[in-house]
């Protein structure tokens, strides 16, 4: 702020405004893809919005609502109540901030990106699916209340019955407005001209209004000050104890997808983002959002990058956007009474489509590795079929086991080739190693997963020593080590000297703080395979 000017204050209020104006009808959009009251959206943008901006580790990061947590919301609210989120929210905000003041922020990059773009992908589907009954107009019977998305394409088909034409027609001409306006525009938000658009047809079309739910007919729009919304919580240690699984995850996605916002931010005003300080403002964010009627949030990176495209270089820019949506919530919240479901429903599409990033993940299936294929893949499949709890879950344990699978066939243990010198032609590119020497080069990580070829170390009824070449061992673990000992009890058994040659620093330290170093003998670990030839002559 030192060398804030004028000129960039006109630039952050002009960007705040227009990212208002397109945050506030897909506020409304993504509350209700997300089960709860429309307002709930924009308490979202407003205060998290705010407290992001204000806290956070990017310049122009805008914060509020997203399509990523459409699914996972609306599944807490039909299982756990409003409560239940509210609890599980303020229990991921306290997550975040930990994970912001312990430094864990750069820990996001363990997180493979086939996870990322499978889950991404599979609630694309999950919330274009959920907006089918709104688009059609669809009406369910009494009690169906379908969560999971193989529920809703069974209320949806029991349903078909009840299909509007006019809810189709608005839904379509909103959807026609959407793909079609920004190719002629850029200027005014297409959402907002869909929005218009679809609310004349219906006020003024004859005809219309019989057959198409304005989000008035269907939800309270209140409007003023939100009201704490802690007042009568349970906070028992049962409530607590069933929500926590949904606390992780609500953190974890929102570290996630505000840390990616971040480095798209990144490179479009050529900054640098702090990611342990957006981690920490992610969670005042969150906590600061519930508290108020709102739902969890995290970075927005349309609504970034759109800051970013029109002039929006510093914090302000985000705050000035919370200001304009709390105005609007003050002074013309009952409008959005008249915004029609099927107008709602064609954003939310347009939202899955641009959200689905369809073309990296056939590029993906078309170009990565089989293994990688394999966890993209079923990452999708049960973010549709289940949740993306299970999805990050199983995801990332295959993720693990197939990566230890391909680091342990990077690893190799390999013996020496003898030939007799006088009888070769390349032998000035040979090692004269002493009779009765056996030498093994071992080669990649020594970590669980490789450590029984250690084991798989022969030695013959001659071998008087045991070489083992270890410049190619970067790091080694518990159980390698282990089967080192081992290997050296075996050793010891048979009568035979162990040498160790060019071993890395961190294998040093693990065998030194295993005791190891000192059971084989500092002058048997030697830094390069001359000398530990050159000892084993000795011996």
């Amino acid at each position: 702020m030192k060398s804030y000017s004028k000129e960039q204050a006109v630039k952050d209020i002009v960007a705040g405004v227009i990212v208002a104006i397109i945050a506030l009808p897909l506020s409304i959009a993504l509350a209700l893809a997300s089960g709860v009251e429309p307002a709930c959206g924009v308490y979202t943008a407003i205060f998290a919005g705010f407290m992001v901006s204000f806290l956070g580790g990017s310049r122009v990061q805008i914060a509020g609502p997203t399509a990523a947590f459409a699914t996972v919301v609306a599944g807490i609210v039909a299982t756990q109540g409003m409560s239940g989120l509210i609890i599980a929210t303020l229990l991921a905000g306290v997550f975040l901030i930990l994970m912001g003041v312990f430094k864990l922020g750069s820990l996001i990059k363990f997180i493979p990106y086939t996870i990322t773009t499978g889950f991404t992908a599979g609630i694309a589907v999950t919330i274009f699916i959920g907006q089918i009954k709104d688009f059609l107009g669809l009406q369910y019977a009494d009690g169906v209340k379908p969560i999971e998305t193989f529920e809703k394409i069974e209320a949806n088909i029991h349903a078909i019955g009840t299909f509007s034409w006019q809810a189709l027609l608005v839904g379509a001409v909103s959807l026609a407005i959407l793909i079609i306006y920004p190719k002629f525009e850029k200027k005014i938000p297409p959402s907002l001209i869909a929005v218009v658009v679809g609310a004349l047809m219906v006020k003024f079309i004859p005809g219309l209004d019989s057959g198409v739910f304005t989000i008035g007919e269907l939800y309270t729009i209140p409007s003023g000050f939100p009201k704490f919304a802690l007042t009568g919580m349970d906070f028992s240690f049962a409530k607590v104890s069933a929500v926590l699984p949904d606390a992780f995850t609500i953190a974890i996605l929102a570290a996630i997808e505000s840390l990616l916002s971040c480095v798209v931010a990144d490179s479009m005003v050529n900054s640098r983002h702090n990611s342990n300080a957006e981690l920490v403002a992610q969670g005042v964010g969150n906590i600061t959002s519930v508290l108020f009627g709102g739902i969890p949030a995290t970075g927005a990176i349309a609504r970034t990058a759109a800051n970013a495209k029109n002039g929006g270089r510093t914090p302000v820019a985000g705050m000035v956007h919370a200001v304009v949506l709390l105005l609007v919530l003050l002074f013309l919240m009952p409008l959005a009474g008249l915004i029609p479901m099927p107008t709602i429903a064609a954003i939310l599409f347009m939202v899955a489509f641009n959200m689905s990033e369809y073309k990296k993940f056939i590029h993906t299936l078309k170009t990565a590795p089989k293994n990688d294929i394999i966890v993209m893949v079923i990452t999708f499949g049960l973010t549709v079929i289940f949740d993306l709890v299970i999805a990050i879950e199983v995801g990332m344990i295959l993720a693990a086991m197939l990566f230890m699978k391909r680091m342990s066939e990077e690893t190799t243990v390999s013996g020496w080739k003898y030939v007799d010198s006088e009888n070769d032609n390349d032998s000035l590119d040979l090692k004269v190693v002493p009779k009765n020497v056996r030498v093994y080069e071992i080669s990649g990580p020594l970590f669980f997963g490789a450590a029984d070829k250690i084991l798989d170390i022969q030695l013959k009824d001659y071998t008087k020593c045991l070489v083992l070449r270890m410049r190619g061992v970067t790091a080694i673990d518990a159980t390698a080590m282990h089967s080192l000992e081992t290997l050296y009890k075996k050793c010891q058994s048979k009568g035979v000297s162990l040498v160790l040659s060019h071993v890395n620093e961190q294998p040093m330290n693990a065998m030194k703080k295993a005791g190891f170093y000192e059971k084989v003998g500092a002058d048997n670990f030697c830094d390069h395979i001359d000398s530990a030839l050159e000892r084993t002559s000795k011996i």
